[in-house]
């Protein structure tokens, strides 16, 4: 078992494709077919197996949130790096576990037992960072028209996922953080962490997903892994207005199961 981290910090913006829809609210609160999009996160987390504790990070405690674990909240530090060492700070105090789960608010349609297969294979080998990556095929199956963006593999195109496992004392190491947040949302710029002989292997189609793991391992100085993820779920994350429409439908067509 392991503590989560739930990452809920940040308002939109005018400039913000979901600004209109939060109506200056918090984005982890946007009404998502009924409930908080983060009130999905936080039914999942209770049900989930392998989660001890829950930390949400970016909201006060007074937000009329609910979960079966024990629950506590921190309030927005003011950026996404700096969320996320709150967060491995509050596990810190109440866990001696060297791993972590790390989950953002904006991934309503996961499910319990998506959240307890990336606990344990993350548990198999306890690596510094345990990302979870989704391929086309499962994405566009699961989400037809979500326009995700994907790296072009040698052997399978992914997107990265927003539930991963990190280990606590990684968060110390605050500008490979910086660069992985920068890139988080593009492609190209997460082939360019690895260096531009990579990036060019990449755009050839020569890098395969066992070979990008091992090459991102040799380059950032960490042990990490790629786990391929058979759940589309962990990598839909609302960003837009259609990722918005269709998490609403699929929920509402799924709420008699969850």
């Amino acid at each position: 078992m392991m503590d989560a981290v739930v990452l809920a910090g940040g308002v939109p913006g005018p400039e913000d494709p979901l600004y209109q829809a939060a109506g200056g609210a918090p984005k982890a609160l946007l009404d998502v077919a009924g409930k908080p999009m983060i009130q999905w996160v936080l039914d999942a987390l209770s049900r989930a197996r392998t989660v001890e504790r829950v930390h949400v990070v970016g909201l006060e405690e007074g937000a009329a949130l609910q979960c079966a674990k024990p629950l506590t909240f921190a309030p927005d530090h003011g950026g996404l790096l700096a969320n996320i060492k709150a967060g491995l700070g509050a596990v810190r105090q109440g866990s001696a576990a060297d791993h972590c789960l790390i989950v953002s608010c904006d991934i309503p349609a996961i499910r319990p037992e998506m959240i307890d297969w990336r606990v344990q294979v993350a548990l198999q080998d306890q690596a510094d960072v345990d990302y979870a990556v989704v391929d086309r095929p499962t994405m566009e199956a699961r989400f037809p028209g979500s326009n995700r963006s994907y790296l072009k593999l040698r052997d399978v195109e992914v997107c990265g996922g927003d539930m991963n496992v990190v280990r606590i004392d990684v968060a110390a190491r605050e500008e490979l953080w910086q660069r992985l947040i920068a890139a988080r949302k593009n492609a190209l710029k997460q082939a360019m962490l690895l260096g531009l002989d990579t990036l060019v292997l990449i755009l050839l189609r020569r890098l395969s997903l066992a070979q990008a793991e091992r090459v991102a391992s040799e380059r950032l100085g960490l042990r990490g892994r790629v786990r391929l993820s058979p759940y589309a779920e962990i990598a839909m994350d609302v960003d837009k207005p259609h990722q918005l429409e269709l998490i609403q439908q699929a929920l509402r067509a799924s709420a008699p199961n969850r």
